[in-house]
């Protein structure tokens, strides 16, 4: 049924709110190191909080504004699904290798991990009773990409014990910049790298400040709204309805047709 807009949202919001393009021109480990300590403080998941339904009028609100009120609420919770998926890795890439329009982006936090802290260098995780998970001191080991879409930092640790802590890939997004951090992490760089297959297929933290605001709330949701929504008009948008209505007529179509 909805499928233009699901196809729309597994280009652009395959990094969630990705839109700050990183020119590698600039890429030294003096920025790496200026990037920890932007991003210092204790981070929760983003989308549980800005999910929640008592902000679902800023959504409406926010996506009216750019679609129209027709198309507002088939947006609101296109932009609020495509990144609350459920699997990651050869799981999703398998599910999603056959339906890609209807593919969700995973941007939760893994392995056990319920909050993250960063100071400086020093990256460490508690789980859901407080109870540390891991915290190791990182390095800067170059420069990421994934798939050539998403460009960003990779950091390592020399702790032979890290495991899936190994490696942090951090987007250039901060709370001082778009309300938010995204990040990777893992014990493969080159499987951190790509986008619909390996180890991380279709997964990339999304963190949000823990002492976060009302304001930081509407903030964040008002960018994601207009990084994901700007070129789609309202007439675009009309458009998109009339083909999820003719998508409609076609799935009752089938059921029926299954049913006889």
């Amino acid at each position: 049924m909805r499928k233009r807009v699901i196809l729309m949202a597994a280009a652009a919001l395959c990094a969630c709110m990705c839109h700050n393009t990183m020119t590698f021109a600039e890429d030294s480990e003096e920025a790496a190191q200026q990037l920890l300590h932007d991003v210092s403080g204790t981070y929760e998941e983003l989308f549980p909080v800005i999910c929640d339904p008592q902000y679902d009028s800023l959504w409406l609100e926010d996506c009216t504004a750019i679609v129209g009120e027709e198309m507002a609420p088939m947006c609101a919770d296109m932009l609020k699904s495509a990144c609350v998926g459920t699997l990651y890795g050869p799981e999703a890439a398998e599910a999603y290798a056959d339906d890609p329009e209807n593919a969700q982006f995973d941007c939760f936090f893994i392995n056990g991990v319920s909050r993250f802290v960063f100071d400086g260098n020093h990256i460490s995780g508690t789980d859901e009773n407080g109870e540390e998970v891991f915290g190791y001191d990182y390095t800067y080991s170059g420069p990421l990409s994934i798939a050539g879409m998403m460009d960003g930092y990779l950091y390592e640790t020399d702790a032979e014990e890290a495991g899936e802590f190994r490696y942090f890939f951090m987007l250039p997004d901060t709370p001082g910049s778009t309300y938010h951090i995204e990040f990777r992490y893992g014990s493969d760089a080159e499987a951190l790298a790509q986008y619909d297959e390996g180890a991380y297929a279709y997964w990339l933290a999304a963190g949000f400040p823990a002492d976060h605001d009302e304001q930081l709330v509407e903030d964040v949701i008002a960018l994601f709204t207009e990084e994901n929504l700007a070129g789609m008009g309202e007439e675009a948008a009309q458009e998109a309805v009339s083909e999820a209505a003719g998508s409609a007529a076609e799935d009752m179509t089938e059921a029926a047709e299954s049913a006889a």
